[in-house]
């Protein structure tokens, strides 16, 4: 069984360069196929086929390379902690905006 792990630890993408090296070659198997498409299903059937192909590598590609970036940290570490940013109690309620005449005005005739 320590065999078998240690085997499978050579089939592990550790490094952007290996993602890369591992997208040149999926490229090259669809271009592959692709062309022996064309081949095989002449007209749009065959251009069809070898673009979904050819479009199979961006998706894989951008999967691999995603992998191996490592993951953003949600807060950046530092020497200070966070601040906390807290929410009013009543951010609910509706707040009466004055009005620019109910500024100017020096009595109100708003009774509550």
């Amino acid at each position: 069984m320590v065999m078998l792990s240690k085997i499978g630890r050579l089939f592990q993408i550790k490094t952007r360069l290996e993602a890369w090296m591992v997208i040149y070659a999926i490229a090259l198997g669809a271009v592959e196929r692709g062309r022996h498409y064309l081949d095989a299903y002449p007209g749009w059937g065959g251009w069809l086929l070898a673009l979904a192909c050819t479009g199979v590598v961006f998706i894989a590609g951008g999967k691999l390379l995603d992998s191996v970036r490592p993951a953003a940290p949600a807060l950046i570490a530092g020497p200070y902690r966070a601040p906390v940013q807290r929410r009013s109690l009543d951010r609910h309620r509706p707040t009466r905006l004055a009005s620019s005449r109910a500024s100017r005005a020096r009595f109100t005739r708003h009774h509550d």
